[in-house]
């Protein structure tokens, strides 16, 4: 098999991940791959995703695969494929021309891996069949990601650990995830006043993804309801005074992933209400963007948004009173709900199959307020973290109509003033930063933010 010098790189990079975790736990390590899902027959599965734990050691998307990390030394496990399949999916790599590709010291077919499973340590993969398997082959019942015990907790906090920081080799798939969801979004902002429904800008953007051998990182949101934060429905017409909101982000063929959103208007010109409502949420993108540093805490990151919303919406007369104290009060989440943003790596939401292991510094559990229970990352920040950052504006009726909000909030909302700005379903603005050593990048500077370059954007259409 010929090595070329990107292989010998992914080789190079895996080895010192492998060495990296030998340095923090001094027993061995199994980690599955997992397997495709049928959906109604057997032969008809959903897409296969390797577990993001696997792909971080192992490299390559390889199903029904296991790996064994002991001391620095990586062993596969994998079957080759049978004869019988060529037939329908072409000649496949051999065990052992994987196992050079990624650098392992020794391959083996998945039935030795009982014998080489005592006192291993491993992280729950997401399927059912997978997670039986490992309970089998360890013989010992698993515990779910986010709550491991023993020497499989010990694991997963090396694990998060070393992911917390991205390494040369998972910045280099990262910065090409980034590069490819700025064209996908500039793609989408000059189909859109032709497009008769979301769907035709959703095809628009996942077109340029897909053509460079990538897929999306999440299922896409592209919708004029912009308040449904996770919306997956793309029928909806594209009216003149809609706002369109996409956030829609590629990932790579080996799993790294990027998270951007933009919100622009269908007819290419935003309302007066609009943009007002625009450059409050920009303001707080923009100054949230700016502390971004090594030694910075995310929370503050996130009251830093919250402030600058709050002192927005009393400039536009939609709250009253003074801005520390509405933010107190958690006032400012009757419109921004969510944190301010999350991990990025080979999840989109990085291992958030852990729960708060990875996202909350050990000691910190998630508060209780309305205004903080949603922050996904409370830590401080240090070199190597790739964040989003976030903001938004969403006019949601189940939290706006609730009673109990009408009534904790009367003297702080000036409802009259909120039907002004009806056009205003959803605004977020959200790009990638990898915290540096002197501060920040956004990886995703490239695509604009400016309300006036945004519309230009979407007039290229006309």
């Amino acid at each position: 098999m010929r090595i070329t010098k990107s292989d010998k790189f992914l080789a190079n990079s895996l080895h010192e991940r492998r060495q990296k975790l030998a340095s923090l736990i001094d027993f061995p390590t199994i980690l599955w791959s997992g397997c495709s899902i049928p959906r109604n027959y057997p032969a008809l599965t959903y897409p296969f995703r390797a577990s993001s734990h696997f792909l971080y050691f192992a490299g390559l998307p390889l199903e029904n695969a296991a790996i064994r990390l002991e001391s620095g030394k990586l062993e596969l496990f994998l079957d080759d494929a049978p004869a019988s399949s060529t037939l329908w999916h072409g000649e496949m790599p051999k065990r052992a021309e994987i196992a050079e590709l990624i650098g392992a010291d020794a391959a083996f077919p998945m039935a030795e891996l009982k014998a080489r499973s005592t006192n291993a340590a491993t992280i729950a993969v997401q399927d059912s069949l997978t997670q039986l398997q490992q309970s089998q082959i360890l013989d010992r019942p698993l515990a779910p990601p986010k709550s491991p015990t023993g020497i499989d907790l010990e694991l997963t906090q090396a694990i998060v650990s070393l992911r917390l920081s991205h390494d040369t080799a998972s910045l280099a798939e990262l910065r090409q995830a980034a590069a490819v969801t700025v064209e996908a979004h500039k793609a989408g902002m000059a189909v859109t006043r032709n497009a008769q429904i979301e769907a035709g800008v959703r095809a628009a953007m996942e077109s340029v993804i897909i053509s460079k051998n990538m897929t999306y990182a999440y299922p896409s949101i592209v919708t004029v309801h912009g308040e449904v934060l996770h919306s997956e429905h793309y029928h909806n017409p594209l009216q003149t005074g809609d706002l369109l909101l996409a956030d829609v982000g590629a990932e790579t063929s080996t799993g790294w992933a990027a998270d951007v959103t933009r919100t622009w208007p269908v007819s290419g010109k935003f309302s007066p209400t609009q943009r007002a409502i625009y450059d409050v949420v920009l303001a707080a993108h923009d100054a949230c963007i700016d502390k971004i540093s090594p030694g910075m805490e995310y929370q503050d990151i996130h009251l830093l948004a919250a402030r600058i919303m709050a002192e927005g919406l009393v400039d536009l007369g939609i709250l009253r009173g003074n801005v520390e104290d509405l933010v107190e009060m958690d006032a400012h989440a009757l419109f921004f709900v969510h944190g301010i943003g999350h991990l990025i790596g080979l999840d989109v939401h990085d291992m958030e199959d852990l729960g708060d292991l990875a996202g909350y510094e050990e000691g910190r559990t998630r508060s209780s307020r309305f205004g903080l229970g949603f922050l996904r990352l409370n830590r401080v920040l240090r070199p190597g973290m790739l964040v989003s950052i976030e903001p938004g504006f969403y006019q949601v009726p189940a939290i706006l109509n609730d009673s109990e909000n009408r009534v904790k909030y009367k003297d702080f909302v000036k409802w009259e003033e909120l039907e002004k700005f009806a056009d205003v379903r959803g605004i977020r603005i959200e790009d990638d930063i990898l915290v540096s050593e002197e501060g920040r990048e956004v990886l995703t500077g490239k695509l604009p933010t400016k309300a006036l370059e945004i519309e230009e954007l979407v007039a290229v259409s006309a």
